[in-house]
């Protein structure tokens, strides 16, 4: 990864660090899953009418907003609000690394290292001695917070698996359509759970001065966290492997601890801290090696040699090979590397004016296909 894209994961570890507090004073006026619609919907309203959707299958937008904006924090939502502290929240919600990296290894068939595979090892670790100690906190009250936090996580991971496989062109639209899928059903989930009434006394009483500072964490959420961290990490997942990429959220809890020591002033245990710190530890190891994609392009000059100059025979059949992956005449294909009309005194064969059109020459060499063909080959995702 670049060092200016390893930058911009930093700066998205800070916004989603900071957004941590916003979302504890957001919660002390709106009841946690209402929160949730409210903070999609201020997106989806102005994305549905002014933003063009993202050129990748429905199936992603789908995922990535079940998953991202779904799961994620319902998930997150509940357990802040049952008594996790913001702290610890930020911490054990990037449980969404390690799972990231083993389903992008099942799923994806990403292949990992030997750094990367200790580094989710030493992170899951550290995740486990927090879960183990909060288990033994008043008689085991606190680890519910716990286990749901790790299910948010879990919720974030097939979020980035459905960013992952998008491959947007415009990962920004793709953050603000994924935005569309959340209101409605947490809108659902929150008038089945906590009731009309809740939501209407949330409303009401915005005057007041929490309130005013739900309003301000709302707005941090919205337009930082969301728009702008969301942005930017779309962006990095689209070009890097989900296994580079993920890891760098781990470095969220630095962040949301201190912020929520300094303008919260919650305490954090010595012991927590510690096996924070094991986590912390887990993302630099597996984040700062040389990944499994880079290590195949990175071969011995000898073997790229023999890729670049095959013999006569072999240059030959690769041009068969792919004149017929790309659907083309192999006859054809060395027809025109042969140049029959030179090299034999035929006379050269008429030229289409419009190589780019179905049928004549022009449709024998592969820089002359369809615009649409060719992004194809090439791997881009179409709109349905």
């Amino acid at each position: 990864m670049p060092t200016r894209d390893r930058l911009l994961a930093c700066l998205v570890a800070v916004t989603w660090g900071l957004n941590f507090p916003a979302i504890h004073v957001a919660l002390e006026q709106f009841p946690p899953f209402f929160l949730v619609a409210l903070r999609f919907a201020l997106i989806a309203v102005p994305t549905v009418l002014f933003v063009r959707p993202p050129e990748v299958p429905w199936r992603w937008v789908l995922g990535y907003g079940a998953g991202f904006g779904v799961l994620q924090f319902l998930f997150l939502y509940a357990a802040m609000a049952a008594g996790m502290p913001t702290g610890l929240a930020s911490l054990v919600l990037q449980s969404s690394a390690p799972f990231t990296v083993v389903l992008a290894a099942l799923l994806l068939r990403e292949r990992l290292t030997g750094r990367q595979a200790l580094g989710v090892a030493v992170a899951v670790a550290g995740l486990a001695g927090i879960a183990l100690h909060r288990a033994e906190v008043d008689g085991g009250a606190l680890l519910l917070p716990v286990l749901l936090t790790l299910c948010g996580g879990l919720g974030w991971a097939l979020g980035n698996l459905c960013t992952r496989q998008a491959r947007a062109p415009r990962p920004f639209a793709l953050t603000l359509w994924m935005s569309v899928v959340p209101p409605l059903p947490m809108l659902g989930v929150s008038l089945a759970v906590e009731g009309p009434d809740a939501v209407g006394r949330s409303l009401t009483t915005l005057g007041t001065t929490t309130g005013l500072l739900a309003l301000a964490g709302l707005a941090f959420t919205v337009l930082v966290a969301t728009l702008l961290g969301s942005g930017v990490w779309g962006a990095l997942m689209s070009r890097h492997p989900s296994s580079t990429v993920a890891p760098f959220s781990m470095l969220v809890p630095v962040v949301g601890i201190g912020s929520a020591w300094l303008l919260l002033g919650e305490p954090t245990t010595g012991t927590e801290l510690a096996w924070g710190a094991l986590v912390v530890g887990g993302v630099l190891l597996g984040s700062t090696g040389r990944s499994a994609g880079a290590a195949q392009r990175r071969e011995p000059g000898r073997h790229r040699a023999r890729q670049e100059a095959p013999d006569d025979g072999g240059q030959q059949a690769d041009h068969q090979h792919e004149a017929t992956a790309d659907g083309l005449d192999p006859q054809g294909l060395q027809g025109e590397e042969r140049q029959p009309g030179h090299q034999d005194g035929q006379a050269e064969p008429e030229q289409d004016d419009e190589p780019g059109r179905l049928g004549g020459t022009g449709l024998g060499h592969r820089d002359s296909l369809p615009r649409l063909d060719r992004e194809v080959g090439a791997g881009k995702a179409l709109h349905p």
